[in-house]
């Protein structure tokens, strides 16, 4: 069955994040003291009596008519549709605002439950100021401190009294976790959108317009899940000023280690940059499988000749990534989008495949026949056996009799010829050395 989503919702800066962030138990929304922080939708798991249930967190709706404006209003529409049960909040501190009424207004329309939080309403002569949020006609309203948790739970009980009964869905692990990494404005945000078909994220040539790391479920044809994820762009270190752009380069990163295969979108029109290099490093040294997408090839000059040049550029200047595919791709026309899917699917059967020791063993003694291992002052490499001890990504051990004889070109030779024997595209391996003792 499905789980119950609920969405929180109001004007900007009356601390809609602080709330998300303390159901979701960890830092997942940007907290700051000023609005507009928060643009995106943005996704997390909560638990309250036994019921689990996803709580998403929105832009401040503001009713003005700039196109930013419109994008996060519209957001949050979305998120309304999504939701089972909506939080409006409202802040104490300025009473019912003309935007609050207004608000009030678009959630009867909606005609799902709301129930209406009033924060920062954190000692008793405040909560005495929340009866005027009677005159939203949105019924009781709950005062709470959301920096503190305080009132929080008589809220939370109203909200799972709307939920429908339902039995809870375990967790199914065949679930594939994805996200877009890459530097801001290569298009990652325009790729969530044309894979989904809807206007998931906010698409902007702005750099920087997303700051958040949303994730967004969804089933292909075949009935295969997926959880895509699409990160903040990430900025080179002396580039970061900004405290907000701070927290979207950490959150990316985060955003890396909770995904199973990684898209590293690269810019056709620009071409490869010293900041894509970082970037892939970030998800290769993670152990995540890694695709590369060349986007906006829609828009591309000399298709045939730079088709060419910009794969024997990207195997040139990622050398440790010659096991990951690369897709020329657009997300304004779609083209070869409908490849990814499959892409993924192989990947993370790629990054789940085990080896028998025999097997694996007696690959080991072609590659020793092929390649004897190195010496060094008259002592010889001498390697006993292999093992698998791990998958995601599939790691091997390699028991010797002096580890400190492993050069790291001969290690990466083993590396290659498990690569040539075993079908790993896609997929980082790793071969770590262990003496016998």
């Amino acid at each position: 069955m499905v789980t119950p989503t609920v969405a929180l919702v109001g004007r900007p800066n009356v601390g809609k994040s602080t709330i998300f962030n303390r159901l979701a138990g960890e830092r997942l929304s940007i907290v700051e003291d000023r609005p507009g922080v928060t643009r995106d939708r943005l996704y997390a798991t909560s638990t309250w009596l036994g019921r689990q249930f996803r709580i998403i967190d929105t832009g401040g709706i503001d009713m003005s008519d700039e196109p930013l404006m419109n994008q996060v209003r519209n957001q949050a529409e979305i998120a309304m549709d999504e939701a089972d049960v909506i939080m409006m909040v409202a802040s104490v501190q300025e009473g019912v605002t003309d935007l609050d009424e207004e608000i009030a207004m678009l959630l009867h329309r909606t005609q799902k439950p709301i129930v209406l939080l009033i924060n920062k309403a954190d000692n008793p002569e405040q909560r005495q100021l929340v009866y005027d949020f009677y005159t939203l006609g949105l019924g009781e309203p709950y005062p709470i401190s959301g920096s503190h948790g305080t009132g929080l739970g008589d809220a939370l009980d109203e909200v799972v009294s709307h939920f429908p009964l339902q039995d809870e869905q375990d967790e199914d692990d065949s679930l594939i976790r994805f996200s877009f990494i890459g530097r801001p404005n290569v298009g990652k945000s325009s790729l969530v959108n044309a894979m989904l078909d809807e206007k998931r994220v906010i698409v902007s040539n702005i750099e920087g317009t997303t700051r958040d790391a949303v994730d967004t479920p969804f089933v292909d044809e075949e009935g295969q899940e997926y959880m895509m994820i699409d990160t903040a762009g990430i900025r080179r270190r002396g580039k970061v000023y900004e405290k907000t752009e701070k927290y979207s380069v950490l959150r990316a990163l985060s955003a890396i280690e909770r995904s199973d295969i990684v898209c590293l979108v690269l810019d056709a029109k620009t071409g490869i940059q010293e900041q894509d290099k970082r970037v892939a490093g970030y998800a290769y040294d993670a152990g995540k499988g890694i695709i590369i997408l060349v986007n906006k090839w829609d828009i591309a000059e000399n298709k045939e000749t730079l088709f060419d040049e910009m794969t024997m550029q990207i195997r040139q200047e990622f050398q440790y990534l010659s096991f990951a595919p690369i897709l020329f791709v657009s997300a304004k026309t779609k083209q070869r989008l409908d490849r990814l899917p499959e892409l993924l699917k192989m990947i993370a059967e790629n990054r789940q495949r085990r080896i028998q020791s025999s097997v694996l063993n007696d690959v080991l003694l072609d590659a020793i026949a092929i390649n004897p291992p190195p010496s060094d002052k008259g002592r010889r490499l001498k390697i006993f056996y292999m093992t698998q001890v791990s998958t995601k990504p599939p790691t091997f051990v390699a028991f010797v009799n002096d580890k400190d004889l492993m050069h790291f070109s001969y290690e990466r030779f083993l590396e290659n010829q498990l690569r040539r024997a075993f079908y790993f595209e896609g997929t980082p391996i790793r071969v770590i050395t262990r003496q016998r003792s």
